[in-house]
């Protein structure tokens, strides 16, 4: 059983604990009420015994004048809610071992199984009724009146028992059938755990709101010289950040998604005097209007329903003396480029709720991946703003304008990803990376880099995993399909599914005996068994731990 990380009873502030509330109907009310005892003393839990547009009216309601921190549920429940709610919604899922118990348990009542799921078949389901020689017949639904007429269908077809969440066993009971409910109570409690550490990284990240202002600026990663490249179009790009860097104008950054618009903005802030103050950044088209306002420029106590006592102070007041990179801001919202253009104006800003100017000395640079300009011309972008943060204009070329670099960056992220997964280079890498300079040149990469990056992690685990197996051009393509593709296709974001390889840590049928003989294979040594697979300690525990449960449930459901 996964522990929990949450700290003791004795560490928790009855005012600091979290607040959750569990929606759920039918069966699994109760089994959410019997798992809330277990952590009482770690967290405010409170039952709504409703569902779908019930729980989502009563939720809203309440949340206009009480604090929840997440809102708990399952199944199609809890896909309805997660659409609807600003609150997060953790979903408990039913894990396979979950699936695996529930079968056995309808195979001991008959052989006419079935199985009902929200939305999407199970695919391990095959996988199951092929080990096992038992045909499971699966249906899946939407609505409450599709669940019926699947449970009318399988007991048109003979079926005796339904395997399922609350909401099918009740209406399989309903029809006379036998229902076998999925959920374990050690999935719900993974639930729980999941809603402590959300609310643990979200009381953190409130803490360092808190802070002193001073403190609030992150170092940046990132300098001049990780703008990697020799073709003349990166050079020109990094010449022109040394010079901008001098000024204290703002700057506008352009380039396609994976162009490394930040890393230029941290390598524009580290070349500034301003280097040894704050650096912040926010993306200004992943957060909501409503709270991007706040985020920005704070806010005063009593602005609004849950506003901070004392208020809170934004993010131009804390980058003060520093750098404010804001990123994707063609996204902003137009009543908050009026007053982004006051602030470039003025050089101060009004908290939300407030009245007294607040002077800032902040550096602003942007960034956005779409023609401003045609933003403009669209009414979707002020004139005036567009002028005001393209002082400097700092283009930044795709990977395809430059496919000179595509080689030398494929060398340099391999070379990084291999050693991330504690496997040496091989000492003829850069021969064997250069002879697929074809297919990483002829390939569009609409991701760029950051694209590149990404698909050399892949190739380095596949790599990692097959020792023996050098790097070519079908090689390759096999892991990577996309090279392949037409460059028209790549241009339009066309995407393709990876193959699996025939690895020996995956090899079908028997995942058990492959995590026991890779364990076996590095001495008993699970952090290097973990790198191997590319996966944490913990995770490679759980499989280890899961495969044991579900051979057992295996011998359990054969001895019956």
């Amino acid at each position: 059983m996964r522990q929990s990380r949450s700290p003791p009873a004795s560490a928790t502030d009855p005012a600091d604990k979290p607040v959750f509330w569990t929606v759920s109907i039918s069966r699994l009310f109760d089994l959410f009420r019997d798992i809330t005892l277990e952590f009482d003393d770690r967290a405010i839990i409170e039952p709504i015994n409703l569902g779908f547009e019930e729980a989502v009216k009563h939720i809203r309601q309440r949340m206009r004048t009480e604090r929840c921190d997440a809102v708990i549920a399952a199944g199609s429940n809890a896909a309805y809610l997660k659409g609807r709610l600003a609150v997060p919604v953790v979903i408990a899922k039913a894990s396979g071992f979950d699936l695996m118990q529930a079968l056995a348990k309808a195979r001991r009542q008959t052989t006419q199984v079935g199985v009902i799921t929200y939305q999407e078949d199970l695919p391990e389901l095959a996988d199951f009724q092929s080990a096992f020689g038992l045909t499971v017949a699966q249906r899946t639904y939407v609505t409450a009146e599709d669940a019926r007429e699947r449970i009318a269908e399988m007991k048109a077809a003979g079926i005796k028992a339904i395997v399922g969440a609350g909401l099918i066993t009740d209406l399989a009971e309903e029809a006379g059938l036998s229902g076998v409910f999925v959920y374990s109570a050690a999935s719900i409690r993974l639930a729980f755990d999941d809603a402590l550490e959300l609310a643990r990284l979200t009381q953190l990240e409130s803490s360092r709101a808190r802070a002193p202002l001073a403190d609030l600026g992150r170092r940046p990663r990132h300098r001049l010289q990780d703008l990697r490249g020799d073709s003349d179009a990166i050079d020109a790009a990094r010449q022109a950040i040394a010079l901008f860097a001098r000024s204290p104008a703002t700057v506008l950054i352009e380039g396609e998604t994976g162009t490394g618009k930040e890393l230029a903005a941290q390598a524009l802030h580290q070349l500034s005097p301003r280097a040894r103050q704050p650096f912040i950044a926010i993306n200004c088209g992943a957060v909501a209007e409503s709270l991007l306002e706040s985020e920005l420029f704070g806010y005063e106590e009593g602005a609004f329903t849950g506003a901070r006592r004392g208020g809170h102070a934004g993010l131009f007041e804390a980058a003060r003396h520093g750098t404010l990179f804001l990123d994707e801001i063609g996204e902003m919202p137009l009543p908050l480029q009026t007053r982004l253009l006051r602030v470039l104006e003025e050089r101060e800003i009004i908290r939300v709720g407030g009245t007294r100017a607040v002077p800032v000395d902040v550096r602003i640079l942007c960034a956005t991946h779409c023609d401003l300009a045609q933003r403009v011309q669209a009414g979707a972008f002020r004139r005036d703003l567009y002028y005001r943060l393209a002082v400097l204009r700092l283009p930044l070329p795709s990977l395809r304008e430059r496919p000179q670099d595509c080689v030398p960056l494929a060398l340099w992220c391999l070379t990084n990803a291999l050693a991330a997964l504690g496997v040496p280079a091989p000492v003829n890498l850069d021969a064997e990376v250069r002879a697929c300079e074809s297919a990483l040149t002829a390939y569009a990469w609409p991701g760029n880099v950051r694209e590149l990056r990404n698909l050399m992690e892949r190739v380095a685990l596949y790599l990692a995993a097959q020792p023996l197996q050098a790097l070519s051009t079908s090689f390759l393509l096999l892991v990577a399909p996309e090279l392949g593709m037409p460059r028209q296709a790549a241009e339009h974001g066309v995407l393709l599914q990876t193959p699996q390889l025939p690895l020996p840590s995956r090899a079908a049928g028997r995942p058990q005996r492959d995590l026991v003989e890779i364990v076996a294979h590095f001495a008993g040594d699970r952090a290097a068994a973990a790198r191997h697979l590319g996966i944490s300690r913990t995770t490679l525990w759980r499989r280890l731990r899961d495969a044991d449960a579900a051979a057992g449930a295996k011998q359990e459901f054969f001895d019956r």
